[in-house]
């Protein structure tokens, strides 16, 4: 098995410290969200970094940019492996994001989200926005001017994100969902081998593994899909 799948925790404290008992953290990551770290705070971190899992804190930080550099400096300080703000912050925000990282001898990767996965080309029409590729496009942009290490971006942007910017340019894509899975919320969504097709380094895959009934087994057969 590779490392590439990371998993969210979108779980109180005692259930995500369970359910992460399933997995291998040689054979996947784990991602803590806005609910998880509301209601648990920076403790689920610890316990998690001692089981041996690499943690993206996914926060998605906006807001000016000396709030963002000091809220990037305490993620880089419990130890976490990556943090996201979001590209839309713009270019001042990522900056002082980037720069809140570069005395640290191992930062965090630093990625931005640029639209998130759940949103349509529709959606994106009522925010005053035409053409939603290309916004993904101008935010990687913006991302990669500002020296992130990558973006968050659904699969089918990957391959233009990469052709644009490299393959050492992260790229990180939710809506991963395994053939005959529910979409839930999500609008442009892949399947995890149309998802490695397309250039993704890491897949973001939750309800299809979490809601499982043996959720070691569904990962494996994430990972058999892939290859």
């Amino acid at each position: 098995m590779d490392n590439k799948v990371i998993i969210p925790l979108d779980l109180e404290y005692s259930a995500a410290i369970d359910m992460a008992k399933n997995f291998n953290p040689e054979h996947c990551k784990l991602k803590i969200g806005s609910q998880l770290f509301t209601s648990s705070g920076p403790k689920i971190i610890k316990e998690l970094d001692l089981m041996g899992f690499d943690i993206f804190l996914d926060l998605k930080f906006h807001d000016i940019p000396n709030t963002v550099y000091e809220a990037i400096s305490s993620a880089a300080d419990l130890g976490v492996w990556m943090v996201n703000v979001h590209a839309s912050g713009g270019k001042k925000m990522l900056e002082a994001a980037k720069e809140a990282l570069k005395n640290y001898e191992t930062p965090p990767l630093l990625i931005a989200v640029t639209i998130l996965t759940s949103l349509s080309q529709e959606d994106l029409y009522q925010l005053g926005l035409d053409d939603l590729s290309l916004q993904v496009l101008k935010l990687a942009n913006l991302s990669y001017e500002c020296e992130l290490d990558g973006v968050v971006c659904a699969s089918t942007d990957t391959a233009a994100i990469k052709e644009r910017f490299g393959n050492k340019f992260i790229t990180v894509t939710p809506g991963i969902r395994p053939n005959e899975s529910n979409l839930n919320d999500q609008s442009r969504v892949s399947t995890p081998k149309q998802a490695i097709k397309n250039g993704s380094d890491y897949l973001v895959i939750g309800r299809p593994i979490t809601g499982s009934n043996d959720p070691a087994e569904a990962l494996k057969n994430i990972y058999k899909e892939i290859l």
